[in-house]
């Protein structure tokens, strides 16, 4: 039997553009917490470490799907260079800020701005879909970078707050910045396997692809999947340092994420027939039944098992839900209906970190994973109440609207 991982590396291009994708994507993980472990050293203040990187990680989830929807127009060389130069630009003068103890508006101006940074995981998918669209190599594709996904904020956020600790405050942020700035260089040069615009009068006059259905219907299902994912982190360390074991929350995230890593990659190398909207509701539907046992998981041996079962189906969710963006969204609405779906899982994570933060203060750490469940029961209502619509055609471009003019 042959490795399918090995097959869709033997497409010309694709080692090159994954290679340098990787490098560039780690910014996702690495800026958010870097801006904090930088700002919580060099100011001391942790309300003014949240806020600016809030404010970036905010403004990122609103800006990121306008700067894919102009990559579909006009291609990622013309829009995603300039996009990261100013993103890069913004950082180094976020660094610069706080090293020199600028004023603190320029902090929160400085990562606003920083907030062009492009997805870079919408990209690369880009990039594959362009390669094997419509054939069975494309879910293998999209298993690995979901496992690519996983790595990135493993190995991402590990690194940030490593190199603050252990070097300077702003060693994070500038590492961060450099990998941005080098290895999105290095994918947009590349341009054998850039996608193809497909600009046409039809395209000119489309409007965002969360107009569409089926964008919206995975978007809302995925930000209470991406709630579930940071309700674990955090309730996990709130119970490890209740057991009196804060070194153990590392270890029990870990295994959270290994788990969704195997099974994504075990996932990608088979073949199912199953529709992929079953596929989606399925994986749901068993991520939701795991939520439950992370409320009786009182001992740390106990949690990392309750939180390796919670994680299996993660990424075969993340793998059917790109998918079905794939299938069901317009070719020319791509790019910008994969960044909706990273930005709900974004914003999913943020307000997820901060439910869960509230219910842990309020009502103790066990109760934390209450976040999990009723995220969990949400999601599944979700994609089951939008299974036709998933199931059916791939939606046609929708028509901007039309301007009416003042009477």
């Amino acid at each position: 039997m042959s490795n399918p991982y090995a097959e869709i590396f033997r497409a010309r291009g694709t080692k090159g553009f994954a290679a340098a994708g990787f490098v560039a994507r780690l910014p996702v993980a690495m800026a958010p917490i870097g801006i904090v472990a930088m700002l919580s050293q060099t100011h001391g203040e942790y309300w003014l470490a949240g806020a600016v990187g809030a404010t970036f990680a905010l403004a990122n989830a609103l800006v990121a799907p306008h700067i894919s929807r102009m990559v579909d127009r006009f291609g990622q060389t013309a829009v995603v260079a300039p996009a990261a130069a100013l993103s890069a630009v913004a950082f180094l003068a976020l660094i610069a800020a706080s090293n020199r103890g600028w004023p603190v508006w320029t902090l929160f101006v400085s990562a606003f701005l920083a907030a062009t940074m492009p997805s870079m995981p919408a990209m690369i998918r880009a990039r594959w879909t362009e390669i094997f669209r419509n054939t069975p190599q494309l879910n293998t594709a999209f298993a690995f970078e979901s496992a690519a996904d996983e790595m990135m904020y493993i190995a991402g956020a590990s690194l940030s707050v490593g190199l603050a600790v252990a070097l300077f405050p702003e060693a994070g942020m500038l590492v961060s910045t450099l990998f941005l700035a080098f290895g999105t260089t290095a994918f947009l040069a590349q341009r054998s396997t850039e996608p193809v615009v497909r600009l046409t009068a039809a395209t000119a006059s489309t409007g965002s692809a969360i107009r569409l259905p089926a964008v919206q219907i995975i978007t809302f299902a995925l930000i209470f999947i991406g709630a579930i994912f940071s309700a674990a982190e955090v309730s996990s360390v709130a119970i490890t340092k209740e057991l009196g074991q804060p070194g153990a929350a590392s270890l029990v995230i870990g295994v959270y994420a290994a788990g969704s890593f195997f099974i994504g990659l075990i996932l990608g190398a088979l073949a199912l027939k199953t529709p992929l909207q079953r596929q989606l509701l399925v994986a749901v539907g068993i991520i939701m039944v795991t939520t439950v046992p992370l409320l009786f998981a009182d001992t740390v041996p106990l949690l990392a098992f309750a939180v390796f079962v919670s994680g299996l189906a993660i990424s075969p969710t993340f793998i059917t839900a790109f998918g079905l963006i794939e299938r069901r969204v317009p070719e020319t609405m791509l790019t910008e209906g994969v960044t909706w779906v990273m930005t709900g899982i974004g914003i999913g994570m943020a307000f997820g970190a901060f439910a869960t933060g509230w219910v842990v203060d309020t009502f103790g750490a066990q109760n934390g994973f209450w976040v999990s469940v009723v995220s969990g029961a949400i999601a599944l209502l979700t994609v089951l109440l939008g299974q036709k619509t998933l199931g059916a055609d791939r939606e046609a471009p929708m028509p901007a609207p039309a301007h009416q003019p003042a009477e």
